[in-house]
């Protein structure tokens, strides 16, 4: 998957997303996310370890990822891809980019790499399929 240029420099410097995976009604549930993208097409995401969103990957792996537009309509990046749960993945306090990435947020909520590694502790792998901006 060919990503343009601003795509590239969003994923690369934004910080949060909405990551929508559908349910078993087939309702899309969007919900923010922390994210780390592999410089390629693949987004890494830790997420709740009893989140319903691994449910809903594991019976239907289609998902969209959206980052934030410019609040004026503009600036928009939609991604749609295929969601793997890697639950044999290195913690979030082994990728040393991903705790560079959200140690002051983490600071922020009082927490600290461990608590956060041991309560998000399923990886959600998403291969990009497609990239839609404008």
């Amino acid at each position: 998957m060919e990503l343009t240029d601003r795509t590239r420099k969003r994923l690369a410097r934004e910080t949060v997303a909405w990551f929508t995976t559908v349910n078993e009604d087939n309702r899309p549930i969007t919900l923010p996310v922390w994210f780390l993208w592999d410089g390629d097409d693949e987004i890494l995401i830790y997420s709740l370890y009893n989140a319903a969103r691994l449910e809903n990957i594991e019976s239907n792996p289609n998902v969209s990822f959206h980052l934030d537009g410019d609040k004026h309509g503009g600036d928009i990046v939609a991604l749609e891809g295929t969601a793997t749960i890697d639950r044999g993945h290195l913690p979030a306090t082994g990728v040393p980019e991903y705790l560079d990435r959200y140690r002051g947020y983490m600071n922020a909520y009082g927490w600290t790499p461990d608590w956060f590694a041991d309560r998000y502790s399923v990886a959600v792998k998403v291969k990009i399929d497609k990239a839609r901006e404008w």
